[in-house]
């Protein structure tokens, strides 16, 4: 018998792989069952498809009179059963949060996700962009993702790059190359290998690659390939660093580079970023606050700068000045 309902991970473990008793199955069901709600809640997913009906049925009324906080709290879960997301899915996708903690769970299955994308909150849906490694092995969920209206324009954009069949013409990459590998014999290896990638193989490439190929695809053509660059676990500052001032990289790149937290702390990168021509008025004007002395002096006679950008700058350093000899 299971001693007032507690719950040990040696039950636990006896309940996922469909080898306890009866018993002890009705019990955790039972209304006098009190063990942590994340655990309940998981294994009462899982007696929800158990072979025997009556476990069915009483499993299921019971997950149907929880609270939402447990739910919640159960979806957090990282060791989580597939059953307790399949079920979650299924049933509880229109209760608030359901949906987004299914989302931001990592080890919850992709194939999940389908269903609920049309519930999904703003937040969530950036979530999973910031997760391209995650997202861009479902076609799946991309594809409910295209048709649903939780996107804006941009992410619809990244998507639909995302589902090109289609494979780009090497002279795509020659200019990229050029400024990435100055060896010959590497570059064409490099744009050999490019030719033969579809733009989710480019993605794949461009968070588990190596620096060489990151350098060259981080100019690649397509956003949803830049995006996928900067989420590499293997990308270093020193290497972001060396983009933020590149006069070659597109204006979307520098504006990712710019509106990443972790970057704009790292003065090098604000730094190449306020040099750089490319970068977008808007982003330098909003970092300029933040530049040091000498290098706002620098930029307020800088040609190669917008004329926007060096007035400012000079205005702000005469402010600047006036507030020192106050």
């Amino acid at each position: 018998m299971l001693r007032e309902a507690e719950i040990s991970a040696s039950l636990r473990e006896e309940i996922r792989s469909g080898r306890a008793t009866r018993e002890d199955k009705l019990t955790i069901c039972g209304e006098a069952a009190s063990p942590a709600p994340g655990d309940r809640i998981e294994l009462l997913t899982i007696l929800a498809a158990d072979p025997d009906e009556s476990i069915r049925e009483a499993a299921a009324r019971s997950l149907q009179a929880q609270p939402l906080p447990a739910i919640l709290q159960a979806l957090g879960r990282t060791d989580g059963a597939p059953e307790l997301f399949a079920y979650c899915a299924a049933d509880f996708p229109r209760r608030p949060g359901v949906a987004d903690a299914l989302a931001r769970n990592l080890t919850c299955p992709v194939e999940v996700l389908r269903p609920v994308v049309r519930y999904l909150s703003v937040s969530a849906v950036q979530d999973l962009f910031e997760d391209l490694d995650r997202l861009s092995t479902s076609p799946a969920l991309v594809a409910a993702l295209v048709a649903s209206s939780v996107i804006n324009a941009e992410q619809k954009n990244q998507l639909l790059e995302l589902q090109r069949e289609e494979l780009d013409a090497v002279e795509t990459f020659i200019v990229a190359a050029e400024a990435a590998e100055p060896d010959k014999v590497k570059r064409g290896t490099l744009l050999e290998k490019l030719a033969r990638m579809r733009v989710v193989e480019r993605v794949q490439t461009a968070i588990k690659g190596n620096r060489d190929e990151r350098l060259l695809l981080i100019r690649d053509p397509c956003r949803v390939v830049q995006r996928a660059v900067l989420q590499s676990p293997q990308l270093t500052e020193r290497e972001v660093e060396s983009f933020a001032g590149m006069a070659s990289l597109g204006e979307e790149a520098l504006r990712m580079i710019a509106t990443n937290r972790k970057y704009r702390k790292n003065y090098t990168i604000t730094r190449s970023l306020m040099f750089n021509s490319k970068t977008p008025l808007e982003i330098s004007l909003h970092l300029l606050p933040t530049v040091k002395a000498q290098d706002l002096k620098m930029l307020a006679i800088n040609k190669n700068v917008p004329e926007t950008l060096r007035t400012t700058a000079a205005r702000l350093q005469r402010q600047r000045s006036a507030q020192r000899q106050e």
